[in-house]
């Protein structure tokens, strides 16, 4: 699995998973203390699945 965050210009800010995790339901915290507030894309790899959502980062 790899889970990363990214800018929305398409830059890669963080990665916060990138190895093997087993299945079920996580929580992964972020600290977005060293980036500015704003809209960011993370995107959710596993296997074939892949997904990218979008959040909001409010200091």
């Amino acid at each position: 699995m790899r889970l990363e965050v990214y800018n929305v210009l398409g830059q890669r800010v963080a990665t916060l998973i990138d190895g093997r995790v087993e299945a079920g339901i996580h929580t992964v915290l972020w600290d977005g203390s060293r980036v500015s507030s704003g809209m960011y894309l993370y995107r959710v790899q596993a296997g074939e699945f892949i997904e990218t959502k979008k959040m909001m980062l409010l200091k």
